[in-house]
């Protein structure tokens, strides 16, 4: 039976091995595991195969997490990678490490002021909708991008690491001109910002291609976990 610990070997596998058909430094590229709808027995058999970096999705289910492994497994980076609602900022605020999907100012205020004092700022990326489908969030274009970035360089709780995006599927073609793009907007966003250094962008299906146009943080859930159950999701 392949076991947790297998596939996330097998993953980072296909990282380096990515990393190397590329001419890089697998080193340079870091394995996000996606446990949204998994149990905290999942996570922490993944914990005890030595990944430390986890993504959840959903506010609530993601605080509950956090809070039953905090004592336990105080060493695991905790990034939040689903859509924000505003209401539910503070639970972001106040019990992540990384945000991903930052896409507006108003979001980024609230993450700012919602901080605590005695944590470190909150490290975000720009969501950018590099698709352009109606139904993903994100800013749309190198302009709206880079007048985010100025805003939320100028508030003390957040630290600008760089972009996120979810391409689309349909056709590989497309994928690899979205993932070239999102390449060179995060090229032309370091040029503005020494803390910049992140570029998330790959899951399960697209990680070699994602690796190849200069991802340095993919996002993998299935093929480490197993097929998700959404029937008892927590918001």
């Amino acid at each position: 039976m392949t076991t947790i610990a297998d596939r996330l070997a097998l993953a980072q596998q296909r990282i380096a091995a990515a990393a190397k058909n590329c001419v890089r430094n697998p080193e340079e590229i870091q394995l996000l595991a996606v446990s949204k709808t998994k149990p905290i027995e999942d996570i922490l058999a993944a914990y005890n195969a030595g990944q430390r970096y986890f993504g959840e999705n959903y506010v609530q289910e993601g605080q509950q997490k956090v809070e039953a492994l905090q004592q336990t497994c105080p060493d695991i980076v905790w990034h939040f990678i689903g859509p924000l609602q505003s209401n539910k900022s503070r639970i972001v605020a106040e019990y992540f490490d990384w945000m991903h999907t930052v896409d507006r100012a108003k979001i980024a205020e609230r993450l700012n002021s919602q901080r605590p004092a005695d944590k470190a700022p909150l490290n975000v990326c720009i969501q950018v909708n590099i698709s352009g489908e109606d139904s993903k969030s994100g800013v749309i274009d190198k302009d709206s991008m880079l007048a985010l970035a100025k805003q939320i360089a100028a508030l003390p709780n957040l630290n600008l690491r760089g972009l996120m995006a979810i391409p689309s599927h349909a056709d590989e073609n497309q994928l690899a001109e979205e993932l070239s793009t999102m390449q060179q907007l995060f090229a032309t966003l370091k040029l503005g910002y020494a803390s910049v250094d992140t570029l998330s962008m790959g899951m399960s299906d697209d990680l070699e291609l994602a690796i190849a146009n200069g991802s340095t943080m993919v996002r993998i859930g299935s093929a480490i976990f197993g097929e998700r159950d959404y029937s008892a999701k927590a918001n």
